[in-house]
């Protein structure tokens, strides 16, 4: 695969440049490319099955999806009960990764921590865990692909500080590690940066260039916010689109707490747009 291109956009008076991994893949794109890269180029007879856990908006599950569909290989996806409404949702990621041949199983609520402890047991050499959100050290390596990416295309732009979102974390923390000569921004857009820190902590030990922009308000993730979508919109009318659940409160914390020239990281999960624009009209904030 050649390199993502780079875009330029102009955001309230200020030069930006996005790093455009949203171009890669309709489904493996942004970072989930780069999380899952080591599998990608792991030959299909190595395994036979993925295993994986977490949400139904998951941008995750539907790249493993996408992955085991061309690879050939079982997917099994570990959630809590889901709503009726959410079984019988049409559009967006899980019924995409459903069309894809995944095979999903709900746990109930009470005992899903527990089942998802359990997980490891089911591992063996031809079955392979990915931890939610694609959080594994296998990442390392896609990260470091970008990485050298990155140094190659910056010759031109000369720019020294980078910007991506965090679930959890691992993105920013590979990047950063990889990068060492540059400054890394990253927000937390689950739980707050304790959580964060948690979370990349058992990946690897946070250097010291990476720096964590703590949100001034408090989002509930994957709620619909009235200022969040105005921020989705100011972008989407420059001629990119951005994921609707990460990348506003990334570019918020950019907006209020940065004033330098950065390169935004383009994180993908822009399939997912269809169904929380739905839950956007639906609340009546559009």
């Amino acid at each position: 695969m050649q390199n993502s291109p780079i875009s330029k956009i102009i955001l309230e008076g200020r030069e930006f440049f996005v790093k455009r991994d949203d171009l890669i893949d309709p489904c493996l794109a942004g970072n989930k490319y780069r999380k899952l890269y080591t599998l990608l180029n792991t030959p299909n007879n190595t395994y036979n099955t993925i295993i994986s856990y977490g949400g139904t908006q998951s941008n995750a599950m539907l790249a493993l999806a996408a992955m085991c569909r061309k690879k050939k290989w079982k997917f099994i996806y570990y959630t809590k009960k889901l709503s009726a409404t959410q079984k019988n949702e049409h559009e967006g990621n899980y019924a995409h990764a459903l069309k894809l041949g995944m095979q999903h199983v709900e746990i109930e609520n009470d005992y899903y921590k527990e089942f998802i402890a359990s997980l490891r047991l089911h591992v063996n050499e031809k079955t392979v865990l990915v931890d939610q959100g694609g959080a594994v050290q296998e990442a390392k390596k896609g990260l470091e692909v970008l990485a050298q990416e990155i140094r190659e295309q910056n010759t031109a732009l000369h720019v020294t500080a980078l910007a991506t979102p965090s679930g959890t974390g691992t993105t920013a923390l590979f990047l950063a590690l990889a990068l060492p000569e540059y400054r890394v921004y990253t927000t937390p857009c689950i739980g707050d940066s304790a959580y964060l820190k948690e979370q990349m902590n058992a990946l690897a030990e946070i250097p010291s260039n990476l720096m964590i922009l703590e949100p001034k308000q408090k989002y509930h993730f994957a709620k619909p916010y009235k200022e969040l979508y105005e921020i989705y919109k100011s972008l989407h009318v420059k001629g990119v689109e951005f994921d609707l659940l990460y990348a506003p409160a990334m570019w918020q914390a950019l907006l209020e707490q940065t004033n330098e020239k950065i390169m935004y990281i383009h994180s993908g999960g822009v399939s997912g747009n269809k169904s929380m624009l739905a839950r956007y009209k639906k609340k009546g904030l559009i």
